[in-house]
């Protein structure tokens, strides 16, 4: 069977780490373990395990903690290796990302988080167009540090669509199935969300003037 444990286990089973992650995937080998449970499990790693980079980065936007977003991708990889016998699709990480997602919102919910809505006009939608400004502070500014505070500001919505679509690199479609909004909600609450951004880091670099 899969299980994700936290690193002072690790010494007793084979793990397999993403990078300096705390949070690692390992495989529990038992002596009866039959040859479909091992293609099972040689499957599921092969399909989800290239996404636990994406996963952190998700449940820690979400999350605003690192310790709950570990504990995020480990109940999430989890109820992914119990479901994964229905996952037929091509697109393991869009898939990943969609159990990411649900498990931190299940967190914030039962932490009574204030942030996990805003008001919001379904109506207003995008152009289409990227908004050079935002896409660009988000994908290229060299003061890291500053969009991390400046996202952590946002309600939870718009730093899980920010993250989605300008650090995971998800299209309109692929958003729309892990969020579980209309296409055409996903490009007004883009905008919305990089409208904040802009706010948010004018008001901060206003201060460090």
């Amino acid at each position: 069977m899969a299980l994700l444990l936290n690193a002072e286990h690790a010494s007793e089973t084979e793990d397999f780490e993403s990078d300096q992650k705390i949070v690692k995937f390992v495989v529990v080998k038992k002596p009866e373990e039959n040859r479909a449970q091992k293609e099972e499990v040689a499957s599921f790693e092969a399909a989800l395990l290239p996404h636990l980079d994406a996963a952190h980065n998700l449940a820690r936007w979400l999350t605003r903690n690192e310790q709950d977003a570990q504990d995020v991708v480990q109940e999430a990889y989890l109820r992914a290796f119990r479901s994964f016998s229905g996952f037929h699709g091509s697109n393991g990480r869009a898939w990943l990302l969609t159990i990411v997602r649900n498990t931190s919102y299940t967190l914030l919910k039962k932490n009574r988080s204030a942030d996990l809505t805003t008001p919001f006009d379904e109506e207003m939608h995008a152009s289409g167009h990227e908004s050079v400004s935002p896409a660009t502070i988000l994908e290229h500014s060299e003061d890291a540090e500053l969009i991390k505070e400046a996202m952590d500001e946002l309600p939870a919505e718009f730093r899980e669509i920010l993250a989605l679509r300008h650090q995971e690199g998800l299209s309109y479609k692929e958003i729309a199935g892990v969020a579980q909004i209309p296409a055409g909600t996903v490009m007004s609450r883009l905008s919305r969300a990089r409208a904040k951004l802009k706010e948010c880091l004018a008001a901060r670099i206003g201060k460090e003037k």
